[in-house]
């Protein structure tokens, strides 16, 4: 009698077994397949979005570079202490309208882009205090353009470059 239950069980369970089996990789195998469409659909959204972030992180790098900004700051009749504010007030005014394109970039490129608007305060701050606040702005903004001209002194270059290669790494 036991053989006979037996007999019967042991192929149902053989069946049951593999049916399971089959059914399991069936159902992992299609898991993974939307897995890898969700996300390549995704990558067809946020790639663009990617791009754009760091085409506006180049932009803010070239709108602070001390050429640029000197240039498109300063004004007639401004002293070395209003030339300073103003430079500053743009930078960070710039600096915050970008901001939130860190979510799109790597965490090197954003460091390297905060780095560089640093860097460029500081050497305002250092330049402004080597002038006379009442002084022409014409001062300040030869000095900052000397220090520029000194060497390898751009730090917004050195992030601009290395924006550049990461984006080259990425396509």
């Amino acid at each position: 009698m036991l053989f006979e239950i037996l007999k019967y069980t042991i192929p149902a369970l053989i069946v049951f077994l593999t049916a399971y089996l089959i059914l399991n990789r069936l159902i992992t195998n299609e898991h993974n397949k939307q897995k890898v469409k969700i996300v390549l659909n995704n990558q067809k959204i946020i790639t663009p979005i990617r791009i754009q972030a760091y085409e506006r992180m180049v932009l803010f790098l070239e709108r602070i570079s001390p050429q640029s900004l000197v240039l498109r700051t300063q004004k007639p009749n401004m002293t070395n202490l209003d030339l300073q504010n103003a430079l500053l007030r743009n930078i960070r005014s710039e600096f915050e309208h970008n901001m939130a394109h860190q979510l799109y970039v790597s965490d090197k490129a954003w460091e390297m882009v905060k780095t560089a608007k640093e860097n460029l305060v500081k050497i305002i701050n250092q330049n402004a205090i080597r002038v006379k606040p009442d002084a022409p702005a014409i001062q300040l903004s030869k000095l900052i353009l000397e220090k520029m001209m000194d060497g390898d002194n751009d730090p917004a270059q050195k992030a601009l470059t290395f924006l550049k290669s990461e984006i080259r790494t990425l396509f």
